[in-house]
């Protein structure tokens, strides 16, 4: 695994480390564990949890009062906790919440506490740590009432649906997932996973509880969190590095810990595939394009600093046997560096490679010739977007620099693709009010297959 995992919620405090915490950050580091964050529960663990992190370099705090000690935050622990949290290394206020499932404290006193530290949070600029249990239209509801959007955060060991997972994604918290996403009789939560981009999630361990399967009933610890990155990567069919890549990136974005290596900027692996970033522009300006937020995908930061050669993309490559396929698709449209590709790609089908391009399909339009004859023999498959069944939709959401006629272009260029390049899809992404099945008919009807991909999951 080439990127380190975060554990983003541990309790390294707990009694269950006292002999043998320091060998626990020991084994988390030698299986691929680089960061934990350890999170306060009360006064005494929050100032425990600041403690660790002056012991090791790669742990990193939060502090906070969960519910089942809510009647203890008052004005005074409130002022210690706003302490606390200007420490160096506390990152969050948290563990804070609701849990109506063991009532330790009173629900009213629980509702208090909770809003108390979200104003706390948002005084100080930091995002929350959020425990709920069985409290879900609750929790949901203070959370919009105190505006914990402003400071975001994440929804520890996540136990909602998928209908309120989305709304939390709304507010600006990411979804965490620990142990009992690995447990066989959890499909229920696993359906949750496989509802949302992998680019909102965490993992955590939630250490010392809720070990992950193959260690269920025996005391967790950071290390395990890879096997619940595994489980979850076999959800979103991503490699275990993809997960460790990406949550770890939303770990550095929401709490700014842990390394991540943004280098790869020209060649880039999903899954099993190699993609080639050659350049950044493109014919349009799509309404959906994740690049005009940022130009992260799948954990990998694609912002070029200028056009590469194409002896910059090779030795970008390396050996590229190691992949299933190479794709020229990046934040940009390929085929607008039309001599680069067909360079690259004639080295690469010289080693044997499937080749493949993913387009907007307006290259004919842009280089005033038709120009799939020239990608004969060298590309093996072709995907370009169409995305609406008309042209008006289409310029809507594409925003093509040619106009209409952009759209006249693609319909051409999938009549055309077939004779020279052996397998053409046309894809769709789901937006809202766009006609999926009319984009499927006009596919097929033009001799094409046709994908639809699902919003927030493009690329």
């Amino acid at each position: 695994m080439t990127t380190s995992l975060v554990d983003t919620h541990a309790h390294l405090d707990s009694g269950q480390f006292r002999d043998d915490v320091d060998a626990v950050v020991a084994r988390a580091r030698e299986n691929g564990v680089g960061t934990i964050l350890t999170v306060g529960c009360d006064l005494p663990s929050s100032h425990a949890s600041v403690e660790l992190t002056t012991r090791f370099d790669n742990v990193w705090a939060s502090v906070g009062i969960h519910p089942h000690d809510a009647a203890t935050v008052d004005d005074v622990a409130l002022a210690e906790l706003k302490v606390l949290a200007a420490r160096d290394k506390v990152v969050a206020i948290g563990e804070i919440g609701l849990d109506f499932y063991r009532d330790r404290s009173p629900r009213e006193a629980q509702r208090q506490a909770f809003r108390a530290q979200i104003r706390l949070a948002r005084e100080l600029d930091k995002p929350l740590i959020v425990h709920d249990r069985d409290a879900h239209d609750e929790v949901l509801a203070i959370l919009r009432a105190e505006g914990a959007s402003e400071v975001g955060g994440v929804m520890h060991c996540f136990s909602g649906d998928l209908t309120m997972a989305k709304e939390c994604v709304a507010m600006g918290f990411f979804i965490s997932f620990a142990g009992p996403l690995t447990y066989p009789a959890n499909e229920a939560l696993r359906a949750v996973a496989g509802g949302l981009p992998i680019d909102v999630m965490l993992v955590e361990t939630d250490c010392p509880y809720l070990s992950p399967q193959p260690w269920r009933g025996k005391r967790c610890e950071p290390a395990m969190v890879r096997t619940t990155a595994e489980t979850l990567a076999t959800v979103k069919g991503l490699t275990l590095d993809d997960v460790a890549r990406v949550t770890s990136l939303n770990a550095l974005r929401l709490f700014g810990i842990g390394a991540v290596d943004q280098s790869t900027r020209i060649a880039y692996t999903i899954r099993n595939s190699l993609y080639l970033n050659i350049t950044n522009r493109c014919t349009n300006h799509c309404t959906f394009c994740a690049k005009f937020r940022d130009f992260t995908v799948k954990g990998h930061q694609l912002c070029l600093e200028r056009e590469p050669s194409a002896a910059e993309v090779i030795a970008a490559i390396g050996d590229p046997r190691r992949f299933e396929e190479v794709v020229f698709c990046g934040y940009g449209e390929p085929l607008l560096r039309l001599d680069l590709v067909r360079e690259v790609a004639a080295w690469l089908k010289g080693r044997g490679m499937t080749v493949r391009i993913n387009t907007d399909g307006q290259a004919n339009l842009v280089h005033g010739r038709n120009i799939l004859p020239e990608l004969q023999g060298l590309v093996d498959v072709i995907s370009v977007s169409l995305n609406a069944p008309d042209a008006a939709t289409y310029q809507r959401i594409c925003q093509s620099a040619c106009g209409e006629a952009g759209y006249a272009a693609i319909l051409e260029f999938l009549r055309e693709a077939p004779k020279y390049i052996p397998s053409v899809t046309a894809t769709a992404v789901t937006l809202p009010g766009i006609d999926i099945a009319a984009c499927r008919r006009l596919a097929e009807g033009l001799g094409v297959e046709f994908r639809e991909r699902i919003f927030n999951e493009v690329g």
